[in-house]
């Protein structure tokens, strides 16, 4: 019996949900494979990275339902819903040893979420902090 994992992800507008299974390092994005949905290798790479770190490229068929936000924040909800992922798997080992996948993670600071998102936009500014252009005349 293949034990399933569900694990959600979030950064910017972007919402990740994530099913991991056992198998041969398939990664599939909104039904399309993530090397065709991501526009740039350096995203799939940056999406990659809790499973390079942890030495399991080649361990999970992963299945992604992306939402909201760019390319970017997608990539960001993605890894941080893989690295919650590993964690779940990981959650028998004892967490205390330098091999657990914890201390791994987050040595790589890949469990903290980051929280930047985008200001919000000020009455009489064109954008957050920009104003409009100052005429003496």
């Amino acid at each position: 019996m293949k034990k399933t994992i569900t694990a959600t992800g979030r950064r910017k507008q972007s919402v990740a949900q994530i099913k991991m299974v056992s198998g041969t390092g398939k990664i599939t994005v909104n039904g399309v494979d993530v090397n065709e949905y991501m526009p740039f290798a350096t995203l799939v790479m940056d999406l990659k990275q809790p499973l390079v770190v942890t030495n399991n490229e080649n361990t999970f068929d992963i299945t992604v339902v992306a939402k909201g936000g760019g390319f970017s924040g997608q990539t960001g909800a993605i890894r941080l819903a893989i690295a919650k992922g590993l964690l779940e798997y990981d959650a028998e080992t004892d967490q205390t040893r330098d091999d657990s996948y914890r201390k791994i993670l987050k040595a790589n600071g890949l469990i903290t979420r980051d929280s930047r998102i985008k200001e919000r936009k000020k009455p009489g500014l064109k954008k957050a902090r920009r104003a409009p252009q100052f005429s003496k005349r």
